[in-house]
C-alpha cells in the first residue's frame, strides 16, 4: 500500500442521543481510490463532512496531507476538492462562468481561473458547451459540472458523494475515465456510492459502514472472497450480507 495520505482516527460524532459516527478509523493511500459503503443512515456523510472540515468531530482526529483536522482546518481545505451528492452550482451562469467563480473562490487569478476551467471542460467532454448556461443542460451534463467544479485549483484530495446518481452511460463512463486519469496522477479519492458495481470498478478498497462503525474493510476481491467465488459472488450480495436486506429511510 503506497504512503498513508489520509489517516482517521477514532472519529466521533453525535446529534443529541444519536451516534452518527462511532470510532471510525481508517487510512487511504496516496493516489488510493477508497470507498466508503453504507446504507442510508450509516454515517458516510457525516464522515465526508467531518473530513470536508464542514463539522467539527466530538472526539478523534484526522490528518489530510499531514495537516490536522483539529489544528489546521484551514491548511487542509487548501488541499481537498469536494463533489456533493446534490448539484451545486449556479443554473442560471454558464459551465464556464461556474468554474471561473469557484475557481476564483479557492484563490485563482483570473486567467489562471480560466484556462483550467477550460481545460476542465475539455477533459469531461463540455468544452463545446462551455458558455451554454447550466440550467439547459442535460443531467448527465449537469453531473459532469458538478464533479468539474470540484477539480478546479488541483485538489490532492477529492471527495466525490454520489457523483452518477441518475445519469446515463455515456456521462458515467466518461466521469470513470476522468477518475482513473487524476489517480493516475495522483490524487487521491474518497467514493461514495449506492451503486456497487461502481466501487467494485474503481476502488482499490472499500469500508462498509453501517449504524455508524466500519463494519469491515478491504479489497472489493477479498471481501468477495470471505462468501465464495470471488469471480462469481458479487460485491452487492457482500453488502447486502454485511448490512441486511431490510429496507432503510
Amino acid at each position: 500500500m503506497p504512503d498513508a495520505f489520509v489517516t482517521v482516527q477514532s472519529l466521533q460524532k453525535s446529534f443529541n442521543d444519536h451516534k452518527a459516527v462511532d470510532a471510525v478509523s481508517f487510512t487511504i493511500g496516496k493516489g488510493e481510490i477508497f470507498g466508503l459503503l453504507g446504507p442510508n443512515g450509516a454515517g458516510k456523510t457525516t464522515t465526508i463532512r467531518i473530513l470536508s472540515t464542514v463539522l467539527d468531530a466530538d472526539h478523534g482526529d484526522a490528518t489530510i496531507g499531514g495537516h490536522s483536522l483539529h489544528k489546521s482546518p484551514d491548511a487542509v481545505r487548501e488541499l481537498i476538492g469536494v463533489c456533493p451528492q446534490e448539484l451545486a452550482f449556479y443554473p442560471d451562469m454558464s459551465a464556464l462562468d461556474n468554474l471561473m467563480f469557484f475557481g476564483r473562490m479557492v484563490g485563482m487569478g483570473g486567467k489562471e481561473a480560466r484556462d483550467q476551467a477550460l481545460a476542465n471542460l475539455e477533459i469531461m467532454g463540455l468544452r463545446e458547451r462551455a458558455k451554454g448556461k447550466v440550467e439547459k443542460y442535460s443531467g448527465g451534463m449537469k453531473r459532469r459540472v458538478n464533479l468539474v467544479i470540484a477539480l478546479m485549483g488541483h485538489p490532492q484530495l477529492l471527495f466525490l458523494d454520489e457523483p452518477t446518481v441518475g445519469i446515463d452511460p455515456q456521462s458515467r463512463n466518461n466521469i470513470f475515465e476522468v477518475i482513473f486519469g487524476l489517480r493516475d496522477k495522483g490524487t487521491t479519492i474518497l467514493y461514495t456510492t449506492h451503486y456497487m458495481e461502481e466501487a467494485d470498478r474503481l476502488c482499490n478498497r472499500v469500508a462498509v459502514m453501517d449504524g455508524g462503525k466500519i463494519i469491515a474493510m478491504d479489497t472489493p476481491r477479498a471481501l468477495k472472497s470471505r462468501y465464495g467465488d470471488p469471480e462469481h459472488i458479487t460485491l452487492e450480495e457482500v453488502f447486502l450480507r454485511l448490512t441486511g436486506r431490510s429496507l432503510r429511510d
